[in-house]
């Protein structure tokens, strides 16, 4: 049996979809079934069973598992706006702890979901090495709660046994109940069908243009696909950055919703909320030459493939689910 936690939310739920393309249904869903309509991402799928998160760290913390292949710690507050630290450092941070130490001493495979929000404004590089991980800085509390877990299991020897993912701007289909954290392309595409253009930050340098901010955008079926690599080659052990390898410029992204309309380009500049702006990324852009060198990898689709394949056989579809 495989455990996916946050297997209800937006890439937990991919990944299942990936898992059941592969035959495996003996699948624990674990999650927080709130008031949002993140239940809808699981109606297609095929698993054994549902249970609450806080349900599961109890039978965790009494070992009352048997049976377990993995786990896939996928649930987290992911919110890069959170302000209640409480919050983060009990929802990913002690957590997290929790997991790895049950999966480590039972010689179980644990795959965890760190951040790109944890290398701060990108001052040291985006390598997912240990070097360069004691160094960072993250800009909000979010990516500063993932980047404590990283730093534990490092200094604790953790990371010679386990995955950490550090995804960046990951989009597609089963991101709905996000709200405002859903991706650019999402709200992008709605404030086209309703305004016929897109809204994007303004930038607060002189040296990048107007909407020139620049991301990892990389699709979540292919995030999905990444994250099985690591479910079953079980050489990979330590951190690893997963994006495209190419960063994009908001104004990129919003030409590639267009194109995939059918529609001109219009786009609107607007003013950055003044907390957002000492916080802001400029730009991210994953170190992905592990994967470049990995054998059997699955190359990954383009930014205008991607949005495409969102836009026309999902946002645009009644039933817009994976």
């Amino acid at each position: 049996m495989w455990i996916v936690t946050g297997g209800a939310g937006f890439i937990g739920s991919v990944l299942i979809w990936k898992m059941n393309q592969q035959g495996i249904e003996n699948i624990l869903v674990v999650d927080r079934m709130d008031a949002s309509e993140k239940w809808k991402n699981l109606r297609k799928r095929r698993f054994s069973d549902v249970l609450d998160a806080d349900a599961f760290l109890d039978v965790i913390t009494r070992n009352k598992l048997s049976g377990v292949e993995g786990i896939v710690h996928l649930g987290a507050t992911t919110s890069t706006t959170e302000t209640d630290t409480a919050l983060l450092m009990r929802n990913n941070y002690a957590y997290t702890q929790t997991l790895a130490r049950w999966a480590v001493s039972k010689k179980k495979r644990f795959i965890y979901a760190s951040s790109a929000a944890t290398y701060g404004d990108g001052a040291h590089g985006y390598g997912a090495d240990p070097h360069t991980t004691l160094k960072l800085l993250p800009l909000n509390m979010y990516g500063y709660s993932k980047h404590l877990f990283d730093l534990w299991a490092l200094r604790n020897g953790l990371l010679r046994q386990i995955v950490g993912i550090k995804f960046f701007n990951i989009y597609g289909p089963n991101e709905y109940h996000k709200g405002d954290m859903r991706s650019v392309v999402a709200k992008a595409f709605e404030q086209i069908q309703s305004a016929g253009k897109v809204r994007l930050f303004k930038s607060y340098r002189k040296t990048i243009g107007h909407g020139e901010q620049e991301r990892d955008f990389l699709y979540v079926k292919d995030a999905a696909q990444a994250v099985y690599e690591f479910m079953t080659q079980r050489t990979f052990k330590g951190l690893y950055n997963l994006g495209a390898g190419k960063a994009r410029s908001w104004n990129d992204l919003a030409k590639a919703i267009f194109a995939a309309l059918g529609k001109p380009v219009r786009t609107e500049y607007i003013e950055m909320p003044g907390t957002l702006r000492q916080k802001y990324q400029y730009h991210t852009q994953a170190d992905m030459g592990w994967r470049r060198s990995a054998k059997g990898a699955v190359p990954f689709c383009s930014l205008e493939d991607g949005v495409r394949d969102y836009v026309l056989n999902h946002l645009n579809q009644a039933d817009p689910y994976l």
